[in-house]
């Protein structure tokens, strides 16, 4: 069961077992609600369509009422919710705060939604969003299973730790994920409601995991970690509080910038952070060189992934819609003018978004920033252990340069040549030749013939790199290799090493 430095659990901790019987029983999964509601209805459902939902749902028996019931906000009649429901009683579960009386029906009172975050069906309590209901959210709402979290969720490195930190945890989604390649799990919130909640979740899961009160790094003040995973309240904007899950008090993106320069410091050697964060992008400095700025001089390797850039205009409103505001309606336009003031006087042009990767490394720290904004369909959590140890790996040739010249190198299975050619005076003129990287981010690099040369010679069983510049130099008419033309050759096999295009052989 989930531990908070007390014995003393809430009414809603308490009628987890009960709980987690009755939607067993129903078969309230992620997979069941599938197959029940339709692809159609389904669909319907992540878009916040309720009809379409409803109508698949009165035809899903017991599943459809707690459908209705959960998802669509629906006041129900009490016995077939009691009967539904059973064997918890209607009694307690409306004084744990899951159930109100309506009139003379019951509706719920916070959100219950089955969710396959990668380790099989959980079960995520979180207040009432306004995805099927208009709601206008409070101060400390909490939020529950969204695109944000989500996205962090396939973000994250999975692979077997002992330590995990959950820094901000709202409803719990991070922590129950990490719950399954954690040894223990750690989660921490300055706000009550959000642990309250998370302690529900773990309970109705039945996971471990430590919940400790408290604001920013104070809950866990001198501890270190083998991972830690943050989804900070990262909003840029005024320094103002509307709502607990989203804004830090902190103006423009200081959120992102605590969080950034103070994970470090909660990294034990060799531990990783993965990080949800913003930053502002102004005339006056770039951004990569704004993010560099949050983080020591020493003992981190950062790897930032830029997902997205968004004009103010543009982000202002999505901010204000997803606090449940129509900003057509008076209030939401007086919002967004106080808003867009703050950004325009602090000379904001736009608002990155993305991930921040962060290694402990016993070497000065580096940072590599770079833009992602085109699709693909792998988690990028695999990618940042990955990319870490081609980090290392490289590092290590910058002290070692023979080394780069004594390997041997092979190109990725999934890495192809694209040769581009257009129309021209006598026929087809090619313009450029690419390498794809088939999975993960799918990179591409432009490269000319010498590259492409270079990498058909490159296998496991083949020579190592000097010789296969020696054999390229003497066939472009050269006697030897000369400084320029070798430098210039590490400096393409490098980059193609850094994003996954060739590896290293292991001599």
């Amino acid at each position: 069961m989930p531990t908070n430095g007390s014995t003393v659990r809430s009414p809603l901790t308490a009628l987890a077992p009960q709980l987690r019987t009755a939607l067993t029983r129903v078969g309230y999964n992620a997979d069941t609600l599938l197959e029940a509601l339709g692809e159609e209805a389904h669909n319907a459902l992540g878009r916040g369509e309720p009809v379409p939902v409803r109508r698949a749902a009165r035809r899903a028996g017991d599943l459809g009422t707690l459908v209705r019931l959960l998802l669509l906000g629906d006041t129900l009649d009490e016995e077939e919710v009691a009967a539904t429901l059973a064997p918890v009683r209607i009694g307690d579960a409306v004084s744990a705060g899951l159930l109100a009386r309506a009139g003379d029906g019951i509706r719920a009172a916070l959100d219950l939604r089955p969710t396959d975050i990668g380790a099989g069906n959980r079960w995520i309590l979180s207040d009432l969003d306004d995805s099927m209901r208009r709601r206008t959210l409070t101060e400390n709402h909490v939020l529950g299973v969204g695109h944000a979290s989500l996205s962090l969720l396939r973000a994250t490195p999975t692979a077997p730790v002992g330590s995990v930190l959950d820094l901000g945890t709202g409803c719990g989604i991070q922590a129950v994920h990490a719950a399954s390649y954690a040894g223990s799990v750690t989660a921490t919130d300055v706000n009550p409601r959000a642990l309250w909640l998370a302690e529900a979740t773990a309970a109705l899961n039945e996971l471990e995991m430590e919940l400790v009160p408290g604001s920013w790094f104070e809950p866990v003040a001198g501890r270190r970690f083998d991972q830690v995973v943050a989804n900070p309240p990262f909003v840029v904007g005024p320094a103002r509080i509307e709502h607990t899950y989203r804004d830090s008090g902190l103006a423009l993106d200081g959120a992102s910038e605590l969080v950034i320069s103070g994970v470090p410091e909660l990294l034990a050697p060799g531990g990783t952070g993965a990080v949800l964060a913003a930053w502002v992008h102004s005339e006056e400095q770039d951004w990569r060189q704004r993010v560099s700025g949050w983080l020591p001089a020493h003992g981190i390797d950062a790897w930032v992934v830029q997902r997205d850039i968004a004009d103010p205009a543009l982000y202002v409103g999505t901010w204000l819609r997803d606090a449940g505001l129509d900003p057509r309606g008076l209030e939401a336009q007086q919002r967004a003018d106080e808003w867009l003031t703050a950004l325009e006087q602090a000379g904001v042009t736009g608002i990155g978004f993305g991930f921040v990767y962060l290694r402990s490394v016993d070497a000065p720290t580096e940072l590599l920033a770079e833009d992602l904004a085109h699709g693909f369909d792998d988690p990028l959590g695999a990618e940042a252990v990955a990319y870490f140890e081609r980090s290392a790996w490289l590092r290590d040739i910058a002290a070692d340069p023979a080394r780069a010249w004594r390997s041997r190198y092979r190109v990725d299975p999934v890495t192809a040549l694209e040769r581009v050619s257009l129309p021209g005076p006598e026929g087809w003129e090619q313009r450029v030749a690419r390498l794809h990287r088939g999975g993960g981010p799918r990179w591409q690099h432009e490269v000319d013939e010498t590259t492409v040369s270079l990498l058909a010679g490159m296998r496991p069983d083949g020579l190592p790199l000097y010789e296969l510049i020696e054999l390229l130099a003497l066939s472009q008419g050269a006697q030897e290799v000369s400084p320029e033309f070798a430098e210039a050759a590490l400096g393409v096999v490098t980059g193609l090493v850094r994003h996954g295009l060739i590896h290293p052989v292991a001599s």
